[in-house]
């Protein structure tokens, strides 16, 4: 069943149109993150959802109930801020229970409420104290805990970690993953940082100037994008992207001239006939790369090395200008300066044509 519905969903402000069209469908107790570059509407988006920006067309469903002309606190929404947005002279527990007395609900209910949040949030023992005897991690868990008592139906959140250094940022997506186990609530996040959207998704809409290019599981985009916007947005460190001209296609697979692969290339992606001849962008992940010499071998002279322990990053200058990323399992025996041979498995690259969109990758 779909709790949320967004369709044909539109927002101008005067003659520059912002979100050009949104048609999504979320299933109740689905954990939806929107991801995208800055400035791609994704905020806007969610706020639309919200009730916090009017809709210049389209329509918003919530539980089979059109919400686009309903104010915020009656579409059975709560939203998490980037800024914890807290009261410095009320207690830990007020912050909690302000939404609650604005309802007007009983002291017992009250108490109830914010003591099973803060249960599950952890912060029993921080009721008494004032936000700023907190840690950053702490303020935003009372944020959420302050969405958590009004016993939403979808919760939102806006970038919620962005504030936190990176240590926190990884405890509190742990935090956010459980507490929708816990509550099993439809949850909706935007975040610009395609590691949380991997992490943490059930499904992961990729926004782009407004518009969807793709909606799937997190190893659905990375095993399958669409276009290459999506390719190169989802994965860390992100695909390479190396020019090529298609010399021969049809059912079998392709050739293609890849003057960075060394030449010709034969790959097993099956394309229509028509693209011979065409320009085609081939895309390498970074970590598909093995110091090898199977597949297709080609040379790589790293002019930065990052020793990280777990792997190393290099960084290499291609004849086409193109900053050639590689990502290597453990320490292995690479210099700066010094050319190595590295191989890829032919079905691991990506094709994209002339206008971007992505040639299915064999099974």
């Amino acid at each position: 069943m779909s709790q949320l519905v967004l369709s044909g969903l539109r927002k101008a402000f005067g003659d520059l149109e912002i979100i050009k069209g949104v048609d999504l469908d979320v299933r109740e107790g689905e954990f939806v993150v929107f991801v995208g570059p800055s400035g791609c509407g994704k905020s806007t988006l969610l706020r639309m959802i919200a009730g916090l920006e009017d809709v210049s067309g389209g329509e918003i469903v919530i539980g089979g109930k059109p919400v686009k002309n309903l104010a915020p606190v009656k579409r059975g929404i709560a939203m998490v801020f980037q800024s914890y947005a807290l009261y410095p002279h009320m207690t830990v527990f007020e912050n909690i229970a302000f939404p609650l007395r604005v309802e007007g609900l009983s002291d017992a209910e009250i108490t109830r409420r914010v003591g099973d949040a803060a249960a599950i949030l952890q912060l029993d023992q921080r009721l008494r104290q004032k936000p700023g005897t907190l840690s950053g991690g702490q303020r935003q868990r009372v944020a959420i805990g302050r969405a958590i008592v009004r016993q939403p139906k979808i919760f939102l959140f806006d970038e919620p970690l962005s504030n936190l250094d990176a240590a926190l940022r990884s405890e509190m997506r742990i935090e956010l993953m459980r507490l929708h186990k816990s509550l099993g609530t439809t949850m909706i996040y935007v975040t610009h940082d395609q590691v949380e959207a991997m992490t943490m998704a059930d499904k992961i809409v990729v926004l782009n100037a407004g518009r969807i290019e793709q909606v799937g599981s997190p190893l659905d985009l990375y095993d399958q994008p669409q276009n290459e916007f999506v390719a190169g947005f989802i994965g860390s460190p992100r695909m390479n992207f190396l020019p090529g001209t298609c010399l021969t296609a049809g059912p079998a697979g392709i050739t293609v001239e890849a003057p960075d692969l060394g030449g010709r290339v034969a790959l097993p992606h099956a394309a229509d006939p028509g693209l011979a001849g065409q320009r085609v962008t081939l895309g390498l992940r970074p970590e598909h790369l093995r110091l090898d010499e199977a597949g297709i071998c080609f040379a790589i002279r790293p002019n930065l090395i990052e020793r990280l322990g777990i792997h190393t990053i290099t960084y290499s200058p291609l004849a086409s200008g193109a900053n050639f990323i590689g990502l290597f399992e453990g320490k292995p025996p690479l210099a700066e300066g010094q050319e190595a041979m590295v191989g890829i498995d032919p079905a691991l690259l990506y094709v994209f044509d002339a206008q971007g969109r992505a040639l299915r990758r064999p099974a």
